[in-house]
């Protein structure tokens, strides 16, 4: 049992639960104890892709963490909200609703290399805290701003949008109560700030209304299967159609084919000279195309950063 299975979150789930259901699926198709990991966190609030670690998978989870994301997100217009979501107390309204060609008009200002202030309703720690418990005990958070990397900043296609019905003034007529916008963003982007500050940029204030990632890491949602068919792989259901092997985490960085000696001192976290290659990161296998380790190249030797118990 070692691989991902890409789970399509449902709205209300958390990831945490979501690893317990995986368990306890794994339990139900007689695979006793497996270990099993996330490869980020998505809010309750969120569905979409989360990538879950199976065994070896799982020495993998950090390099998931820190792999780019992309989302499909919903503002609504004139209301902000505590946690920047659609469960939030509203803490400021706007009568303002700008139009589609004033929010496209500012998203290149919140693309490449950008500070945000991620949400008091956060898991940060804060002085050993959990800024969300700080936050709901309703004491006042303050957070530091924080580079991120937005990769890419687009407006979903015609359709995606929904127009006001009230009087409300917009920037240059035509203003929208809501807009879906598509992000891919680096490791450790808070899409509900985002959506807060490209609000506040037009000037009215909005909250996420719908978040769903697309993407993480390697794994996109054609990858992905509903809870339901989770479910059905602990009636008996194959394996192979819910369970991806492990160098399926892998695909974003070169293989280099070891010889059997190098595998040998490989498996042992010895270093392994001689090896003619570019410098750089790859994932080792051996003769039956196995993952055997994470290995760094640098002038002819390799170093072990990660073995795989296969």
């Amino acid at each position: 049992m070692n691989g991902w299975i890409i789970l399509d979150k449902p709205l209300g789930l958390g990831s945490t639960q979501a690893v317990g259901a995986v368990k306890r699926v794994c339990r139900e198709a007689g695979l006793g104890k497996v270990k099993v990991g996330h490869g980020g966190t998505l809010d309750p609030l969120a569905t979409g892709v989360l990538p879950i670690a199976l065994g070896e998978a799982t020495k993998l989870c950090g390099r998931m963490l820190d792999a780019s994301k992309v989302y499909d997100f919903t503002i609504a217009f004139g209301a902000e909200t505590a946690g920047l979501d659609a469960e939030g107390e509203v803490v400021a309204t706007s009568d303002v609703r700008p139009t589609r060609a004033a929010v496209e008009a500012v998203l290149l200002d919140f693309t490449g290399d950008i500070e945000q202030v991620p949400p008091a309703y956060s898991a940060i720690k804060i002085d050993g805290q959990r800024a969300y418990d700080l936050a709901r005990k309703g004491e006042d958070v303050a957070m530091k701003a924080r580079g991120v990397t937005i990769h890419s900043l687009k407006a979903g296609a015609d359709g995606s949008e929904s127009r006001s019905t009230a009087s409300a003034p917009s920037i240059d007529g035509g203003g929208l109560a809501s807009i879906t916008l598509t992000a891919h963003v680096s490791k450790g982007t808070y899409i509900r700030s985002l959506a807060r500050d490209i609000a506040r940029a037009v000037g009215s204030v909005g909250h996420v209304t719908m978040l769903r990632r697309t993407k993480a890491g390697p794994f996109d949602l054609s990858q992905a299967i509903s809870l339901d068919k989770l479910n059905a792989f602990g009636q008996g259901a194959a394996q192979s159609d819910f369970i991806l092997p492990l160098e399926a985490g892998l695909v974003d960085i070169p293989a280099l084919d070891l010889s059997p000696e190098a595998v040998g001192a490989i498996r042992q976290g010895r270093v392994w000279t001689g090896v003619s290659t570019h410098d750089g990161l790859y994932w080792g296998r051996d003769s039956e195309l196995r993952p055997v380790a994470l290995v760094e190249a640098l002038v002819g030797t390799l170093k072990v950063v990660r073995g795989f118990n296969l």
